[in-house]
């Protein structure tokens, strides 16, 4: 036994007694260093129902000295099972998790008596958590080494065929460059070099024993855990000439039904993807609620109204159902119209309001997500218009000056659409529903405007590389984007096909509900006379094109009702809209549309 470590220790769940033992110099069969349960560590006495499924090994090696009675029921802790003869294992983590009945990782659980974790004491590791990983291998140079290699052999490989012998874990990133740049030369372009040092860097020096790592193979995700250091081989055809032990569990996991967040981080096109930020969708997979609470009742100290990170991801989105009190306060006629519109948006997470002016499509957008999102803190407002472009929505290089030097120089800038994105998508939010409303959204160039976001309006579950700052991008699942157009303006009411695919389209029109009562409702609520709402109504029973027909919000606001405001209004608002709609037709507008012609008409 080496006496290079200290002691750790491993508190069992619910408040259980204390486990004991020592990291081992020797490594076991899969490349990790081996640790020893010392005698007289406790153990559970069950089993989470996913433990022999996602951690078979474990569970056997448990099995096996439960039927040797090495490991049978306690004196000392009633209720609870005994070690009484030193186990050693493979890795800190089967270490573990033959005591706990559960998948562990065991570089974080084993801890010494002053709280640091056995991960600490590793040479040459990353410092800081555990992380996730993805390493592809389903097709290297046409192979498929998951199958052929990885899982039978419970390892990890990366290609480094050209890279020189002895380069040592932990290497900078900087160092990297020079090496790659060296060795590969013109084997290599500008960009696979920068994604061989990226990848490199992150399977050399960030992953750790105690990490978690994927990958994917026959539309399979397969997990496991790296259990030792990195080993660079001589590898004759040259897939597989860096190696890492990972204990893998044991079966994969449909990639159709994974969660969209992590089924996006999955489609960055890397051979090495940090998972980090889903690393707690990663942890829940294959247990339900009550195994992950179990597994961390030792962090939670056995509350069961505690949250792992893993249920808290888990959690899922929702939009509130409108209630018959937001209908009301929106003055809209059935509460079911909302709940409709509600629906749309769950569906598709993009709607358009489209019709004429007046009609309350920005104001039932804003107050509507406002309702959905529980907030104005989860909703952003931005309007469209012509000169409106990509670098102004997304992400672009803007002049900003520096507050020190006073200097003016091109920095690169988010917009609206991506700093909404990055709030959407903090751990904490992700469950919590944010809206874009993107007001006049068909007076911009759509196409110029959102580039290649347009795929993503479309795939959900999918990533792509960005214009500028070269990062890999999805759309948050809990981002929503309401738009309003105007289909009055001719020039610009039409939209392309791939916009129509993308959004669904709800009308708010003169004609139809929820708007064609609005007036009237809303004259009510304020005890006002209904004559304008009257007014309304003939006016539009008069104009034969929809689209300029007038909405009520011209009459819905408190100047219209003081003395004069009701003319002064027709004279200077709505009469102009309507001989511009009837410009070279010789119509008298006056005559056809004026206040005396309408109440003439009423009378």
């Amino acid at each position: 036994m080496s006496e290079q470590y200290p002691e750790f220790r491993l508190r069992l769940p619910n408040g259980g007694p204390e486990a004991r033992g020592r990291l081992l110099a020797e490594k076991g069969t899969n490349g990790s260093q081996k640790f020893v349960v010392h005698t007289g560590s406790p153990a559970r006495p069950d089993v989470v129902p996913s433990f022999p499924v996602r951690i078979p090994s474990s569970y056997q090696l448990r099995q096996q000295n439960i039927d040797s009675r090495v490991i049978r029921p306690s004196e000392t802790w009633p209720g609870w099972l005994q070690v009484f003869e030193d186990i050693e294992c493979n890795s800190p983590s089967a270490a573990a998790e033959i005591l706990v009945g559960h998948s562990a990782n065991g570089w974080l659980a084993w801890k010494t008596e002053d709280g640091l974790p056995l991960s600490d004491y590793m040479e040459k590791m990353w410092p800081g958590p555990s992380r996730a990983w993805l390493v592809r291998g389903s097709n290297v140079s046409g192979l498929d080494l998951v199958q052929r290699l990885w899982l039978p052999e419970q390892e990890v490989t990366l290609a480094a065929a050209r890279l020189r012998q002895g380069v040592e874990q932990g290497v900078s990133k900087n160092r990297l460059r020079t090496l790659v740049e060296e060795d590969y030369g013109s084997a290599a372009t500008y960009n696979q070099k920068l994604d061989l040092v990226e990848g490199l860097h992150a399977f050399l020096s960030r992953m750790r024993p105690g990490d978690t790592v994927c990958t994917i193979s026959g539309g399979l995700l397969y997990v496991g855990e790296v259990t030792g250091l990195v080993e660079q081989s001589v590898s004759e055809d040259g897939r597989s000439n860096l190696r890492r032990p990972v204990e893998w569990q044991g079966a994969g996991y449909a990639y159709d039904e994974l969660p969209e967040a992590l089924q996006q981080r999955l489609s960055v096109q890397h051979d090495v993807v940090d998972l980090t930020p889903v690393q707690a969708l990663i942890e829940g997979l294959g247990r339900s609620d009550e195994e992950l609470a179990d597994e961390a009742a030792e962090v939670i100290r056995g509350d069961a109204s505690g949250e792992t990170p893993a249920i808290t991801a888990r959690r899922g989105l929702e939009l509130p159902e409108p209630t018959t009190e937001l209908a009301q306060e929106l003055l809209v006629h059935d509460v079911a119209w909302l709940r409709e519109v509600r629906d749309l948006l769950w569906d598709d997470r993009q709607l358009v309001l489209y019709g004429p002016p007046g009609t309350g499509k920005t104001y039932l957008a804003l107050k509507l997500a406002e309702f959905l999102g529980g907030g104005p803190e989860q909703v952003k407002l931005v309007q469209f218009h012509p000169s409106y472009a990509y670098e102004d929505f997304f992400e672009g290089f803007r002049p900003k000056e520096d507050p020190e030097t006073r200097e003016v120089a091109f920095r690169l800038t988010a917009g609206p659409l991506r700093e909404l994105a990055d709030l959407a998508s903090r751990e904490g939010n992700r469950h919590i529903p944010h809206f874009l409303i993107i007001d006049e959204i068909n007076r911009a160039n759509l196409a110029k405007v959102f580039g290649e976001l347009y795929f993503l309006l479309e795939y959900r579950n999918k990533s792509v590389r960005l214009t500028y700052s070269g990062d890999d991008f999805a759309l948050p699942p809990n981002l929503f984007v309401v738009g309003t157009m105007n289909t009055a303006d001719r020039s610009i009411a039409l939209v392309d096909a791939a916009m129509r695919r993308r959004f669904a389209f709800v009308e708010l029109s003169p004609r139809t509900e929820p708007t064609s009562g609005l007036l009237r409702r809303w004259l009510m609520d304020q005890e006002r006379d209904l004559e304008p709402a009257d007014l309304l109504d003939a006016l539009n029973s008069r104009i034969d094109d929809a689209d300029f027909r007038i909405g009520p919000s011209y009459l819905m606001k408190k100047g219209v009702y003081r003395d004069g405001g009701l003319e002064r209004t027709w004279r200077t608002k709505i009469l102009p809209l309507l001989e511009e709609h009837h410009y070279g037709e010789g119509v008298d507008i006056e005559k056809r549309y004026g206040l005396a012609a309408l109440r003439g008409s009423l009378t």
